[in-house]
């Protein structure tokens, strides 16, 4: 437990590095170009904190101010996702939790049941919490590595099977990456169905506006730059600010459209080299075969459309949870991490602004629903591992991040509360989504000999 606090603690900024840094030297590209890599990726995330702090800062009293203003009251409060991840690996099961996804991956890399090898250490705390909160609510270890297990496999066969879209729609930049982050494949359901509905639809269907179009079709009123100060005066107007107070608002948000795309470059500037060396190692060595690098979603987070999607569905959402049948989480400190909803939302509407919204919208009615749900066993575990999460006064809490995902209250109701026929539910289920994988994979070594 030490050994994992330590390491995590650290933060993505140090560890990833790290990581890169280990990674490229086995990958035989020298300590220099190895440590540029990983110091590449890490000021990569020193700045995306930077941004999402300063988004985090400025949205955070204007959806406080809101909440007061409207009477916006629900009983379970948004603690936001360091909670959610301090949870995760507070457990027995989370102290086991990287060496488990590492090798539960090797397996399935070995059985050709997926070809993403995750790298992304960070994100195994999604992993780690939903295998922590069925541990909690089962009083069984066993239970509890069943539902971290199941979460790992499906969210690599989600990696592996959104990656050639995502290569796709993303650039070349990220030829043989992948996304194995649990809550962005979450989505991946949602934006499918959005988009055959859409198709399906007369007059929506024709509805075509991705940023590139919206910038060409009304200028500056389409650009990033100005979505931005636009959605930043609407939310200013909303929370009751004075002018001043609207206008700074609205060039807060401009900037963030601004500085995370530009930030999110490092990223790319990091990985190319590993990725191109490793791309060229599996070429050689597994002629006819190909494998992933399973990265983090922060490589791409700043398209406009994920940005403005995102800071659009900030007020509409709060409003929205009030009165959703049934919902009791009133969505606060983790609003600023609603970007994470779109990385792998975009190559399956194709960067399509409308879609993209409609598919976030959607997805957060259910991701309120299944934070309600899961609010109980939440605050839970927080009074276990970590009571000074919960303010003083709140009998209720969760958090969007990993809360709000449908994949961890699917997996949660079937591992902890629908005793063996559920457990084995979700095993066969996991197994034929590796078996149809698989299919895939043999097929693609096939086409490619």
């Amino acid at each position: 437990m030490g050994v994992i606090n330590y390491i995590m603690s650290l933060g993505a900024s140090v560890m990833m590095p790290i990581i890169f840094l280990v990674f490229g030297i086995c990958l035989g590209m020298g300590v220099g170009k190895s440590l540029k890599s990983g110091l590449s990726v890490g000021v990569g995330f020193v700045g995306l904190n930077v941004i999402t702090q300063l988004l985090s800062d400025n949205i955070g009293p204007a959806v406080n101010a809101m909440v007061k203003i409207y009477n916006l009251n629900l009983h379970s409060l948004d603690i936001g996702w360091p909670a959610a991840s301090a949870v995760a690996f507070g457990t027995q099961v989370g102290a086991i939790i990287i060496p488990l996804g590492l090798l539960i991956n090797v397996i399935m890399l070995i059985t050709q049941t997926t070809k993403t090898l995750d790298v992304d250490l960070w994100n195994y705390w999604h992993f780690a919490f939903i295998g922590s909160i069925v541990s909690i609510a089962t009083h069984s270890f066993i239970l509890g590595l069943v539902a971290s297990i199941v979460t790992i496999a499906i969210t690599l066969v989600g990696a592996d099977r959104s990656q050639n879209r995502l290569q796709k729609f993303y650039g070349k930049e990220l030829e043989g990456i992948s996304i194995p982050q649990a809550f962005c494949v979450s989505f991946i359901p949602f934006a499918i169905i959005v988009n055959w509905i859409c198709e399906r639809i007369p007059g929506l269907n024709k509805v075509d506006f991705d940023a590139e179009k919206m910038a060409k079709k009304f200028g500056i009123l389409g650009d990033p730059m100005f979505l931005g100060v636009i959605v930043g005066i609407i939310i200013g107007f909303l929370a009751h600010y004075p002018v001043a107070k609207v206008l700074q608002l609205g060039i807060i948000l401009s900037a963030v459209m601004v500085l995370i795309p530009r930030i999110t470059k490092l990223f790319i500037e990091g990985l190319a080299p590993i990725s191109k060396r490793a791309q060229e190692i599996i070429s050689k060595r597994f002629k006819g075969k190909s494998f992933n690098i399973g990265m983090t979603p922060a490589l791409v987070i700043g398209h406009p459309t994920t940005l403005f999607c995102s800071l659009l569905l900030i007020p509409i959402i709060l409003f929205l949870a009030v009165i959703i049948p049934g919902n009791q989480f009133l969505p606060l400190a983790s609003l600023s991490g609603l970007i994470y909803i779109f990385p792998l939302v975009l190559p399956y509407t194709k960067g399509n602004v409308l879609r993209t919204f409609l598919t976030g919208l959607i997805s957060m009615i259910f991701g309120v629903l299944s934070a309600t749900m899961l609010a109980g066993i939440f605050t839970t575990a927080v009074k276990i591992v970590h009571k000074s999460f919960i303010p003083a006064g709140t009998t209720s809490v969760a958090s969007i991040d990993f809360a709000a995902s449908p994949l961890a209250w699917v997996v949660y109701e079937l591992t902890a509360n629908a005793t063996v026929i559920g457990v084995a539910v979700i095993i066969l289920l996991t197994l034929g989504l590796m078996i149809w994988n698989r299919k895939h994979i043999v097929s693609e070594t096939k086409s490619t000999k």
